[in-house]
């Protein structure tokens, strides 16, 4: 199977009302969607999603399927682009020679760039070929700023990184409190990218992960209730899972929630209103958003 790429070509505002409703539509799958500008006056732009591990047929069809009704005639125009991309690492490709990113005293930087980091600032050192939580993306920036802002007026006790991916907030977050760390994901590979990379950057003896999905797994008992949580994955899950993930959250208690789009956050805080949650705090980066939710009647 292979790696599809559709481009459809449009005017400006279309092309990004297109490209937001097809990140809606698919952001269960969490297919890569972008948009940019494809002609030298600016009028025409294209809309992209990049359809993982399917053929040009089956992707066309699941694109017409679900989201024929962006277009005139209920399925891609004619002038769409569908078509099959050579065998690359598309993702590390496109990370490759970016810089290291800043979240306040954390790098977030790839093994060429350890000597941009300073010597009062946090080095986390993640690879680009991974494809997520490489600290270029808003929602990894939001919850690791948030992060660091929560650590300095409060101390925790019992820590947990929901969905962790590369570990790199986990990783952040023993580095700044030299405490345990819980880091769980849905993904094997992940989990062990995640173990991998807390090992490079010495951290291993803080980090302890396994492979769970969701919160129901009967580990989780043997760490918490956890008093600070980050998740960093979708809406759909994050609101789904909320009574369950709040179940295991003390009574006083901050979720760092995201990889959430602006339009998610009224139904996410309404979930977890549900179950004592509050809102204290709000950013957005990108169009990316990040709340923060506590339990109990503190301030953090």
């Amino acid at each position: 199977m292979a790696t599809i790429r559709v481009r459809v070509p449009a005017l400006e505002a279309e092309a990004k009302d297109v490209s937001n409703k097809l990140e809606f539509l698919f952001e269960l799958e969490g297919y890569p969607v972008a948009v940019f500008e494809a002609s030298e006056d600016g009028k025409i732009w294209i809309s992209e999603i990049l359809v993982l591990d399917s053929d040009v047929a089956s992707a066309r069809a699941l694109v017409n399927e679900r989201a024929g009704h962006l277009f005139a005639d209920g399925v891609l125009p004619e002038e769409a682009e569908v078509e099959e991309l050579p065998e690359i690492n598309w993702v590390a490709k496109s990370l490759e020679g970016l810089k290291p990113v800043r979240a306040g005293r954390i790098v977030v930087h790839g093994a060429h760039d350890r000597d941009a980091v300073h010597s009062h600032e946090i080095g986390i050192e993640i690879e680009a070929a991974q494809a997520f939580g490489t600290g270029h993306h808003g929602t990894t920036e939001g919850c690791l700023l948030e992060l660091a802002r929560l650590l300095k007026r409060n101390r925790f006790e019992r820590i947990l990184d929901l969905g962790t991916g590369t570990g790199v907030l986990a990783i952040a977050l023993a580095k700044m409190t030299r405490q345990e760390i819980l880091a769980t994901d849905i993904d094997p590979i992940a989990t062990e990218a995640a173990i991998d990379n807390a090992k490079k950057n010495g951290v291993a003896p803080l980090f302890k992960a396994f492979t769970a999905a969701g919160v129901d797994d009967r580990r989780f008992a043997a760490y918490g209730p956890f008093d600070l949580a980050v998740a960093n994955i979708l809406a759909k899950p994050l609101e789904q899972m909320s009574a369950k993930f709040c179940a295991q959250m003390d009574d006083r208690s901050v979720l760092v929630l995201s990889g959430l789009r602006v339009e998610h956050g009224p139904r996410i805080i309404s979930a977890y209103a549900q179950h004592g949650f509050r809102l204290v705090r709000s950013s957005e980066i990108d169009g990316w958003l990040t709340l923060t939710l506590v339990r109990g009647a503190w301030q953090p």
